[in-house]
């Protein structure tokens, strides 16, 4: 055997292995997201969240540490806030602390936000970054079904 195909099977044994890991990954990813989507829904643990129940609430999964969670997650929160108003409410939640929060939703990552009707049903799973426009489709979402 060739020196140059002896290369050739060892770069594509490589490829093989890369692909069937990506794959491997992606399906823990999609098995967790619909866990997530059935878990029970949210109930506000608060008075002033008791007092919101007709609002959409995003959980906002962060940590103390997670500079991706201060720079790029919260300002996209905060935008989205000032578009919606009342109709949208932000709970924080500390992914190190809220250990029941964290394991119900199934976080993988910080940041992780999750997307709840009024009820406290599960709409969407964002884990890592989630921008705003695709943050301002699953609230439309929402809010769509919410009207029909």
């Amino acid at each position: 055997m060739s020196d140059f195909t002896l290369r050739l099977i060892i770069l594509l044994v490589i490829c093989l292995l890369g692909s069937v890991a990506i794959w491997i990954g992606r399906t823990i990813v999609a098995r967790c997201r619909l866990q997530a989507l059935a878990a029970a829904p949210f109930t506000a643990s608060s008075s002033s969240e008791a007092e919101s129940t007709q609002q959409i609430r995003i959980l906002a999964f962060s940590s103390e540490d997670c500079r991706q969670c201060h720079t790029l997650q919260q300002p996209a929160l905060e935008r989205l806030l000032n578009q919606y108003g009342e109709q949208v409410a932000v709970v924080n939640v500390d992914a190190v602390t809220q250990h029941d929060l964290t394991e119900r939703y199934k976080v993988l990552t910080v940041p992780t936000t999750v997307v709840l009707d009024p009820a406290g049903n599960v709409h969407a799973v964002n884990y890592g970054f989630a921008n705003t426009q695709r943050l301002q489709e699953q609230v439309n979402a929402v809010l769509s079904l919410a009207v029909s």
